[in-house]
């Protein structure tokens, strides 16, 4: 059975959420970040030499990083569900949503969130970079939302998963501020049952 090594407040649920969405069987392994630092435990490096969180153990099989997790994982389900037929049109898009989500989306988020740790008078070359970034990818995102109802089309898929994950970080740092569409995205995939019981794990 595959083993999902999972880390409070990460990107683990992800893994989790795609599981549930599946009715696939997996053990979950549950650890917990340092009250002081937020740093994941010094016992995930037992599992990966990255020490992070999403891992997935399945036999031999030892993955990290969670786009490889998720093709890994749907690339396992006999039925194909959550990505569309390999080749079509609609593939191709739901790959250039599931690398966007931790590529060009994941840096002005982190920069955003590590930024605002510091204090900041607004002028340094990172303030402009990142605000640049952050009008670019945000607006992309809502022009395309306002055309389809899921990133990869009309589906629910998993580059929707991918997603999500990082919108919700980005909602609570204000940057979809005004971003209706994106807005209304976010509280449609919040309410899908397997989502929460992802969410319920930590």
């Amino acid at each position: 059975m595959l083993t999902v090594h999972h880390l409070n407040k990460s990107r683990s649920k992800r893994v989790l959420w795609l599981l549930e969405e599946l009715g696939m069987p997996y053990q979950r392994i549950d650890y917990q970040r340092d009250a002081q630092t937020n740093l994941a435990p010094s016992s995930l490096k037992a599992v990966h030499a990255l020490s992070k969180a999403p891992i997935i153990v399945d036999g031999d099989i030892t993955l990290c990083e969670s786009s490889t997790i998720m093709e890994y994982i749907l690339d396992k389900d006999i039925e194909n569900r959550f990505r569309p037929e390999k080749g079509s049109k609609k593939y191709y898009q739901y790959l250039e949503w599931s690398h966007f989500a931790e590529g060009s989306l994941a840096l002005p988020v982190m920069f955003t969130l590590f930024m605002g740790m510091e204090t900041r008078n607004g002028d340094q070359i990172m303030d402009g970079y990142i605000a640049k970034e952050v009008a670019l990818d945000f607006g992309y995102i809502e022009s395309t939302l306002a055309k389809r109802d899921y990133f990869s089309g009309a589906e629910f898929t998993a580059a929707d998963i991918m997603m999500q994950t990082m919108l919700e970080i980005a909602s609570k740092l204000g940057l979809l501020k005004e971003r209706e569409k994106t807005l209304a995205y976010l509280e449609k995939i919040q309410q899908r049952s397997a989502y929460r019981k992802a969410a319920s794990f930590g």
